[in-house]
């Protein structure tokens, strides 16, 4: 598409999605990236992507990286304006009260937030002149178990649970980038936790698989990314919650990787259920960047 759509010499900046019924599917964006090709080609014509420009760069013999942001726009709609999908110009307003409106109303075709440019920047690689102002929600969550440090002193990350209408406890995500004391912290809280754990653990037969084990959404599942990766964890009794931050849920779990905000002793674990979250309404991507335009 980009071959067929865009003239021969361009640099555009921009990010390959795959949108679903639902709005962007970050998971079927993963299972894209596959070392057999075979599976990445029947995996294009099951979940189509489609990309997204952001900037224009450079047109023919024309570096634009040394142009501001507010003439490369213009460039960049100019070049692509007869642009059809799968290929798209991402939506810009210099109105606050449009963006705030976007921020709100957009989350329900996958969209994290917006991001702000200033429009007499010029294009600066691997620096962060930009603003990203994303949607932020706390969550009850049940932790589940631990996994160490990876340098081996206290609890690297915790692993979260919710539980759904049928009562069973799902693995939504984990919460980790905790300082050093607050590691060794969590080990001497949960430590006590870890005697007997496994008796009555939602999670048994997860915790007792090997370690290399296929697929699933285990927390001891071997890495897609990284076959060497250690994900064993260590289970935990069923006992404590805590408070956390995440900007989205995708497909039932934290997209990134939930910050802790406190211990809450005055919530069970089975009160930590699904529908304390809040879910965006849906929105098909077409929508959204057709009224962008």
């Amino acid at each position: 598409a980009l071959r067929q759509q865009l003239p021969p010499r361009i640099v555009v900046d921009g990010e390959i999605v795959v949108p679903g019924e639902t709005g962007l599917d970050f998971d079927a964006l993963q299972q894209r990236i596959h070392p057999a090709d075979s599976r990445v080609r029947m995996l294009a014509a099951k979940t189509p992507a489609s990309f997204i420009a952001f900037d224009l760069l450079g047109i023919a013999d024309d570096d634009l990286t040394e142009r501001p942001f507010s003439e490369r726009r213009t460039r960049l709609c100019e070049v692509l304006d007869a642009v059809r999908p799968p290929i798209h110009v991402t939506p810009a307003t210099n109105s606050i009260d449009e963006a705030r409106d976007w921020f709100e109303r957009f989350e329900g075709a996958g969209l994290d937030g917006v991001v702000a440019k200033q429009v007499e920047q010029t294009y600066q690689p691997d620096k962060r002149v930009m603003f990203k102002v994303k949607h932020h929600r706390t969550a009850d969550c049940v932790v589940a178990g631990f996994r160490t440090h990876k340098d081996g002193k206290g609890v690297g990350s915790l692993l979260l649970g919710l539980y759904d209408d049928d009562g069973t406890l799902h693995h939504v995500g984990v919460c980790a980038s905790f300082s050093a004391a607050f590691r060794s912290e969590l080990a001497e809280t949960l430590g006590p936790l870890r005697k007997n754990a496994l008796e009555n653990h939602p999670w048994k037969d997860w915790a007792e698989m090997s370690a290399h084990a296929e697929g699933g959404r285990m927390p001891g599942a071997v890495s897609r990314w990284n076959a060497q990766k250690d994900l064993s964890w260590d289970p935990v009794r069923i006992e404590r919650v805590i408070e956390v931050e995440f900007d989205q849920l995708q497909s039932g779990r934290f997209r990134r990787v939930a910050r802790f905000i406190r211990w809450r002793p005055d919530r069970t674990p089975e009160s930590c259920t699904y529908a304390q979250l809040d879910v965006a309404v849906p929105r098909e991507l077409a929508e959204v960047f057709e009224e962008g335009r």
